[in-house]
């Protein structure tokens, strides 16, 4: 009768979590870049029960999990900002920013500006990898990026913005702010081919919102049907509990 309980009340927390992904991926909505999560379920442990005089026995599960398990590879809608230091990636790949910490991020949000020192950087302030630099007294808003990555300044190269990907992007470790670190499972960059940048634009979150509402109207009512099977377990045991007393 416990075995019950635990494995809807596991339900209920699967639920949850998948509830929060959902979530999260509304509030993002209008995030640039923005890749939607995806979320895998699993069956915990099973255990044998029946009478063992039968010889037969009954699989019995102890409930389910679920974790995010990768991000959405969809291609976002590309939107036109008229801000020339605003890139959209159009195709597979990441633009590599470098951490306060010196760590290396991935990111598909090609919202740039320049900062102080005329640095381009993300818009968290990153400088982006390689380092590309704006002259002093140049307008950073004249800067042309072509399609491959590189920047002019008045028809001077000041350097390549490029295009990277890993062979398992599912596999990136998100770590808040559109930024991705490589992981083991990800694998180590390399140039994603085909890929080009566009000026002027921005790539809009992957989320398809009737996906989300119609996934988290599911979830909702599954987390109200493993809260009921909670709530029949504990009305069984103070059945259970009132007749051997």
């Amino acid at each position: 009768m416990l075995q019950g309980l635990y494995a809807a009340a596991s339900g209920m927390e699967a639920q949850q979590n998948q509830f929060n992904a959902l979530s999260n991926d509304l509030a993002n909505l209008n995030t640039p870049g923005y890749q939607a999560t995806q979320v895998g379920f699993q069956d915990l442990l099973y255990s044998t029960a029946g009478p063992a005089a039968s010889g037969t026995t009954v699989a019995t599960g102890t409930g389910s999990a679920s974790r995010v398990v990768g991000r959405s590879q969809a291609q976002g809608s590309i939107q036109t900002t008229g801000n020339p230091l605003d890139v959209a990636i159009q195709g597979e790949g990441f633009i590599q920013v470098r951490r306060s910490n010196g760590s290396i991020a991935l990111t598909r949000n090609g919202s740039l500006q320049a900062n102080a020192k005329g640095e381009l950087t993300d818009q968290l302030g990153n400088p982006i990898v390689p380092p590309i630099t704006v002259p002093a007294g140049f307008d950073a808003a004249k800067l042309t990026i072509q399609p491959n990555g590189d920047v002019l300044a008045g028809g001077q190269k000041l350097g390549t913005i490029p295009i990277v990907t890993v062979p398992a992007p599912d596999q990136l470790q998100p770590d808040g702010g559109s930024l991705f670190s490589v992981t083991a499972g990800s694998g180590a960059t390399r140039t994603a081919a085909g890929s080009t940048l566009q000026q002027g634009m921005l790539e809009g979150s992957n989320v398809n919102v009737s996906t989300v509402m119609s996934e988290l109207i599911t979830s909702e009512r599954a987390y109200q049907l493993s809260s009921q099977a909670v709530q029949y377990q504990d009305q069984m045991l103070q059945i259970a509990d009132q007749l051997r007393k």
